[in-house]
């Protein structure tokens, strides 16, 4: 049998060998020892470390086939290869997609020959690939072959160099941990699969191009992937894939908020709108409203930002905005002459607690993004005469790790050297979503997320507390606060959530509800597996990039809208809902406080909180502290 016709073929009794029992009875179909099951092309695994000047895309072919098993009675094999080993037929390659008993392991296909596929548009079929000989291995070139024929040298070198990342993969599926579908499409065709090991790695397949539904249909039907330990005593639970679950890109309707989807992105039209005759903005409230829910424009960013970040005010004319960038743009000035006036001791002792981890900082920021791209990049240098200069504004905060990493985007945006710097003052001033890298600022922002969780998903918050005080420090979203969700999603979406961040709408810490979201969304394994401090880091570490933005923002704007219909709050969150004003609206949000006992530099609850009366229950507990409740609970 040829290697194409292999490939090609789908097995019409996959579902009745999926669902076989381990000891084989009778009246079922035998099982095909090889048989595969399921194959799809052009299915990414995005490296980890991105190369500079590769892209992020690296596909593969990916297939499943059954294998006998002693205790299983039958497993799955999952196997993914990159197309570049396919295509020069790599014979060590093939042989991981290519079943022991398969005849093509006795009979290898000829080389030579043009098979005809059924591939993507974009990248051919791997029964093309595997019968192409187009592309010379050794890639020897003549002397004197031109620049055409360098570029594809230097193409094949970016190849090779990720597939020394991205190498072939294959494992037995029923000695996994869990397996994740995280669709991304609203047909549910696209997303991500997520295959954990028992050691707690990850290995993320990305489905662009559809066929993710089949596979799930493909899961399903295989009755050691369930989503709870199996009762059959014959079969031992830890041989078992006792995890799987799918996640989709919808929320149900009461989940969402009541206003999800009646906004649409601000465009140059909509923000025009907003501005009268003299350039001052209109109905603010109605403004930042707009920007949480639908977003900004890419094309107006760099004129919006400003004004989000509180280095315009909305009351400012076309003219004051003139005068105050030049005001600004000589007191920018000044800042940078008095850096390079230092004296050589003070320079020596600045280069010591700054220059030298900014310069470290700064050549390796957002180096993937165009804007930052090559080799002495004067945006590049512009961006670290920022980071210098508001070291030595604020001396107090200095230079952290990191804060490049919040400068990168705005002068992106922005684009203006002096413009950008003001911005990022007021985005370090003005702006509860950037906490400072002080131990009692973070202990703060995780306080209040704590006592998010203990309201909004109790089961998470129990096992935090079973953990001790280790995992009541909750290490796993420290970066996700610092930065700002900038490593944990693509730019679009980072930046997306910035922009609802910064809109400050019915509350000044959405950062926490979007950390909430992302727990709600993607913390089951923590729970159902209870996963130890360290393995928790592991799990949303390896979530970074492959999350869905857009369902975590809708899911957070959700838990925000039940968190102030709530009638009454814990007084350690009374600050998460005073400092945003009421708007267009007569009164504020103000619900009844409820005192959770905790103030030891107080007799009396700061905020005006009253003690409910205590159960039967938490009575007898006596000093175990405030009753642990799920105030409003609700999933995915």
């Amino acid at each position: 049998m040829s290697l194409g016709r292999l490939l090609r073929r789908a097995s019409s009794k996959a579902s009745d060998l999926l669902t076989l029992n381990s000891s084989g009875s009778s009246g079922s179909p035998s099982v095909l020892d090889g048989e595969i099951i399921y194959s799809k092309n052009n299915v990414c695994v995005h490296p980890l470390q991105v190369l500079q000047g590769l892209g992020e895309h690296h596909p593969g072919y990916l297939c499943l086939y059954m294998e006998k098993d002693e205790l299983l009675g039958t497993t799955l094999i999952l196997a993914w290869v990159p197309n570049s080993r396919i295509q020069r037929q790599d014979e060590e390659a093939l042989r991981y997609i290519t079943p022991e008993s398969s005849p093509v392991r006795k009979a290898p296909s000829k080389r030579g020959r043009h098979a005809q596929g059924s591939g993507e548009p974009h990248q051919p079929s791997p029964v093309e690939q595997s019968s192409t000989s187009s592309l010379d291995t050794n890639l020897q070139f003549p002397e004197n072959s031109g620049q055409l024929q360098n570029s594809k040298w230097d193409e094949q070198q970016k190849v090779f160099a990720l597939e020394q990342i991205c190498g072939v993969f294959r494992v037995d599926l029923g000695q996994m941990r869990s397996l994740r579908l995280f669709f991304s499409d609203e047909a549910c065709t696209s997303g991500q699969l997520v295959v954990a090991s028992r050691e707690s790695q990850y290995k993320v397949f990305h489905f662009h191009h559809g066929g993710l539904d089949k596979l799930s249909e493909v899961f399903q039907q295989w009755k050691h992937c369930t989503e709870t330990h199996l009762k059959d005593q014959q079969v031992s639970n830890e041989k078992t894939c006792m995890q799987f679950s799918i996640r989709r890109p919808k929320l149900p309707s009461s989940e969402t908020h009541p206003e999800e989807n009646m906004y649409k992105k601000l465009d140059v039209s909509t923000w025009l709108n907003h501005l009268n005759e003299s350039g001052q903005v209109e109905e603010e409230y109605k403004l930042r409203k707009a920007i949480f829910f639908g977003g900004i424009d890419v094309s107006i960013r760099g004129e919006v930002w400003p004004f989000l970040l509180r280095y315009y005010s909305h009351e400012s004319t076309s003219e004051e905005r003139e005068a105050l960038r030049a005001q600004k743009r000589r007191e920018y000035s000044e800042i940078q002459q008095k850096r390079l006036s230092m004296t050589p001791e003070e320079q020596r002792e600045f280069w010591r607690h700054v220059q030298f981890t900014v310069d470290k900082d700064v050549v390796r920021t957002d180096r993937s993004n165009q804007f930052f791209r090559g080799e002495d990049n004067p945006n590049v240098e512009s961006m670290r005469r920022i980071l210098l200069n508001y070291a030595v504004y604020n001396p107090t905060i200095g230079y952290s790790q990191g804060m490049s990493d919040l400068v990168a985007p705005i002068l992106a945006e922005v684009l203006d050297e002096s413009d950008t710097f003001w911005c990022f003052v007021g985005l370090m001033q003005n702006t509860i979503f950037v906490s400072s890298p002080r131990d009692e600022d973070m202990e703060k922002q995780l306080l209040y997320l704590r006592e998010l969780l203990r309201l909004t998903h109790l089961r998470f918050y129990q096992h935090l507390v079973s953990l001790g005080e280790d995992g009541l420090q909750m290490l796993f979203c420290h970066r996700w606060i610092l930065l700002c969700f900038k490593r944990e999603f693509p730019d679009a979406e980072a930046l997306r959530m910035w922009e609802a961040c910064w809109a400050h709408y019915q509350t000044d810490y959405f950062h926490l509800f979007i950390c909430v979201a992302i727990v709600v969304i993607y913390g089951d394994d923590v729970i159902e597996q209870q996963l130890a401090t360290d393995q928790m880091l592991l799990h949303f570490g390896n979530l970074a990039m492959h999350m869905n933005g857009e369902l975590v923002l809708r899911k957070a704007r959700s838990l925000l809208y039940q968190f102030r219909l709530l009638p009454r709050i814990p007084c350690s969150l009374h600050d998460l809902c005073k400092l945003c004003g009421t708007g267009m609206w007569d009164s504020g949000y103000i619900p009844a406080v409820e005192c959770t006992g905790h103030h030891p530099e107080s007799e009396s609850c700061p905020y005006g909180g009253t003690v409910e009366a205590p159960s039967p229950k938490s009575a007898s507990e006596g000093k175990k502290g405030p009753k642990t409740r799920e105030v409003f609970s609700f999933r995915k």
